[in-house]
């Protein structure tokens, strides 16, 4: 299971040698480490390596992949998104020694991990994490992801902003696939649900002053899921949020950070308990232009022409947004991406969010300063159709000409 550490421009695997990206990296690691060490009144050249060692979580016992078929006394009729724990993960890590690559990474029994309080991911909140899903195909001879590239690719984006190392695409892909395999009795019968990949990139080394851990853990851990919304596959009630908002121009909106998501809890909590199925946030400048939901991309519909918020640094990009725009234009739909108001929202005849966990969600209503406008839904509609076209290529049930999907064997 073990990765090459680094490449050259001709694929040549070479020493861990710190060179460009990553030696910029590691000075930045070990500057920001030195400097909490000399806070702390110690020595950073005889601290350092038992300050990683007590942070590390904790390696669990390696595992067996599982020969099991069945998830169990799981009901697949009415599984829910929600957490069921499943049999392995599978952890990597990376420190200043290793220049900021990754390797070595192994597959351990699923269970708690240890921090040091003053880890990055706890005290600054350095994490990204990533949603993918693996499908069970329909002759049930092995599994399918989609797209895991794009995510791989979307990781190291926000690394890059969050100043952390990431993995490379293919030890990603490769790490997600071993996940699979080894839970593969988790994955639900074909038509039933998907098995969840929650990838997570966090901080694990301690540092005290604001600066860049000094260590890093890429982890990943699964579980079955059904429909992400409540209401299954019917439609969903949005209410907009015109006080809070979910980013804003120069942060990191458009990176998938953990830090994006705890400010949207309690608008969320608060729309949830008036009865709405989640909240659609507006622009932090004027407030009068669509961004995206508590954890999806918003598309609105009128004649035509299909328009979705343009990804400018506060909009998520999605992975599902890039794939409905791009089979939206191949149906002969015209697809904008451009300032979304919401004039065009109430002028729309459709509305529908996307993302991995809510995959195509037609909306019902919005309701914004207390008025309600109410959306088509069902069989005829573009969204439906949509959903239609992505999920039979998701679950192997219509050929994929895109070359979208990886099959796991």
């Amino acid at each position: 299971m073990g990765m090459a550490v680094l490449s050259s421009a001709k694929g040549a695997v070479l020493p861990c040698a710190c060179s460009g990206r990553a030696l910029a990296l590691a000075r930045v690691l070990g500057s920001g480490l030195r400097g909490a060490f000399a806070t702390a009144g110690g020595s950073s050249s005889s601290l350092l390596p038992r300050r990683w060692a007590s942070s590390l979580p904790q390696q669990l016992e390696p595992a067996d992949r599982s020969d099991e078929e069945s998830g169990g006394e799981i009901d697949w009729d009415n599984l829910g998104f929600g957490l069921t724990p499943t049999d392995y993960m599978y952890v990597m890590r990376c420190s200043l020694e290793d220049c900021g690559v990754f390797s070595g990474g192994k597959l351990s029994r699923y269970g708690n991990i240890e921090l040091s309080p003053s880890s990055g991911v706890l005290n600054y909140g350095q994490g990204l994490f990533e949603g993918m899903k693996a499908h069970r195909r329909p002759d049930r001879a092995g599994y399918t992801l989609f797209r895991p590239e794009e995510n791989a690719r979307r990781m190291q984006h926000g690394a890059e902003r969050m100043c952390m190392p990431a993995p490379s695409v293919e030890q990603f892909v490769d790490a997600v696939k071993q996940t699979v395999l080894a839970n593969r009795r988790w994955v639900p019968p074909q038509g039933k649900g998907a098995l969840y990949l929650r990838p997570l990139l966090i901080g694990s080394g301690p540092i005290l002053g604001l600066a860049p851990a000094p260590e890093y853990t890429f982890l990943i851990y699964a579980a079955p899921v059904g429909n992400y919304f409540k209401e299954g596959l019917a439609p969903i009630n949005l209410v907009i949020e015109d006080g809070i908002h979910r980013a804003m121009p120069g942060g990191t909106g458009g990176v998938k950070t953990i830090t994006n998501y705890a400010p949207v809890l309690k608008p969320q909590m608060d729309a949830k308990s008036k009865g709405f199925t989640d909240v659609l946030y507006l622009d932090s400048v004027h407030k009068r232009y669509l961004e995206e939901v508590s954890s999806c991309n918003v598309f609105v519909v009128k004649g035509g022409v299909v328009a979705t918020p343009a990804t400018r640094g506060t909009i998520l990009p999605g992975i599902t947004r890039k794939s409905v725009i791009e089979l939206a234009t191949d149906r002969g739909y015209k697809v904008e991406e451009r300032l979304v108001s919401i004039d065009d929202l109430m002028d729309a005849d459709e509305v529908f969010c996307t993302g991995t966990a809510v995959v195509v969600a037609p909306v019902s209503t919005v309701t914004y300063q207390g008025q309600k406008y109410d959306f088509r839904t069902g069989p005829d509609t573009v969204s439906q159709k949509l959903h239609t076209a992505l999920t039979s290529i998701q679950m192997g049930l219509a050929e994929d000409k895109k070359g979208w999907t990886v099959a796991i064997d």
